[in-house]
């Protein structure tokens, strides 16, 4: 679906290709995996029947936020792509896109999404500011930190208890296990995708868990995402869920062993295999979880 969306805006002006490079539209493994917890905590809000608007409001506002994140991730970066293999050809480091227009296109998606969120209620407003912070601070973080992907963690699951603010007016104790799970999850999987840039970021100077980590850094992935089966099976009791919910821990369990063998000579491309396998690991979740519902 967002292949052909962007090739069909690819058509529509010549720097078209570039905006939609700039906004990932053309990549969109961060968006679902950004979609799939947000769905989670929809449906385990909702106990399985999500209002329409605000399951339209989050899907959408999911797909705004990640274009935005992009956008700004490469605003922040524009000095350092151009040194990693992986990087160089993006638009801002070619210069193919401006600083203003990256930022002007910001300020646009920001502004889209705050017009969703204010279709939902004062928490859920109240909430939007601290996403909106995490989703700014997170570029510049590896600068500074060998955590840029802490805090990914907190800006993935910003969505989490916005969902339930949003659905039902309350935060739940136990959405935070909801919270804790994809935070480890996300960590987990950002380091797999780390992995692919270590080298060149080790000569540049950008920090990162993968770097942190060294050798241990496949026991440690390892280490996450057993702590995200354990967070989501926590979950699975607190909110009285079914088997078919736990077939879906079962099979992100699966998944998550498949990656470990991707990963196991630190290839560059492998890992990055890896890392994008993690979409059908959220995505069994979610297939799990609804279908219990839907049969309960």
């Amino acid at each position: 679906m967002f292949g052909l969306l962007s090739k069909s805006l690819g058509r529509l002006h010549p720097r078209a290709q570039d905006f939609i490079q700039l906004t990932r539209l053309d990549r969109p493994i961060g968006t679902y995996l950004l979609l799939w917890p947000t769905l989670w905590a929809l449906w385990i809000a909702a106990e399985g029947v999500p209002s329409l608007r605000v399951l339209f409001i989050f899907v959408i506002g999911v797909f705004l936020m990640r274009a935005a994140g992009c956008v700004i991730n490469d605003y922040a970066d524009r000095h350092i792509d151009g040194h990693v293999a992986r990087t160089r050809d993006r638009p801002l480091a070619t210069g193919r896109v401006n600083e203003k227009e990256a930022l002007t296109l910001f300020a646009i998606l920001v502004g889209l999404s705050a017009m969703l969120v204010l279709l939902t209620n004062r928490l859920t407003i109240a909430l939007a500011f601290g996403g909106i912070a995490l989703a700014v601070t997170y570029p510049f973080c590896k600068r500074f930190t060998f955590y840029p992907q802490l805090v990914l963690g907190a800006a993935f699951s910003w969505a989490i208890p916005m969902a339930f603010a949003a659905q039902t007016n309350e935060l739940p104790v136990a959405l935070w296990l909801l919270y804790l799970a994809n935070l480890l999850w996300t960590v987990a999987y950002d380091t797999q995708y780390a992995m692919c840039d270590r080298e060149d970021d080790l000569k540049i100077g950008v920090k990162s868990t993968a770097i942190l980590f060294g050798e241990a850094d496949r026991a440690i992935i390892g280490a996450l995402q057993a702590l995200t089966i354990i967070c989501l099976l926590l979950v699975g009791t607190r909110f009285a869920l079914g088997m078919y919910y736990y077939l879906g821990l079962l099979a992100m369990l699966i998944s998550f062993g498949w990656q470990h063998w991707l990963i196991r000579d630190r290839d560059p491309a492998a890992c990055l295999t890896a890392f994008r396998a993690n979409h059908w690991s959220g995505m069994l979740v979610f297939f799990g979880l609804a279908l219990d519902m839907a049969l309960n």
